[in-house]
């Protein structure tokens, strides 16, 4: 029997705390395939491979979720950090998806 998360302040024992990680980890993955699905809707839109890296839009999401994580009282610096190879890893994956629909046509 699986046992269903608690909130954080609930969790009176390890396994409480494992459990809830491991359910919110299995909901950032299914964030991250959306996200990666705008990727793939991006790859599709643009209309040149040089538009994928746009190291302005890159730096204004970085900095956007750094200051909501500093405002939640999270670690600005760890998020940021976090967010720097999120980005990294999604402009790689759309420039991958970006040449794979080019070579199919």
């Amino acid at each position: 029997m699986t046992n269903s998360p608690k909130s954080p302040e609930d969790c009176v024992s390890m396994t409480d705390v494992r459990v809830g990680v491991d359910a919110l980890d299995q909901q950032l993955v299914a964030l991250l395939e959306t996200r990666f699905g705008y990727m793939r809707a991006a790859a599709r839109i643009k209309e040149t491979r040089n538009a994928v890296r746009d190291e302005d839009r890159k730096a204004a999401v970085i900095r956007a979720a750094s200051e909501t994580a500093a405002a939640a009282g999270l670690p600005k610096e760890a998020i940021a950090d976090i967010w720097d190879r999120l980005v990294e890893a999604s402009i790689a994956y759309e420039m991958a998806e970006w040449d794979r629909i080019r070579e199919m046509k």
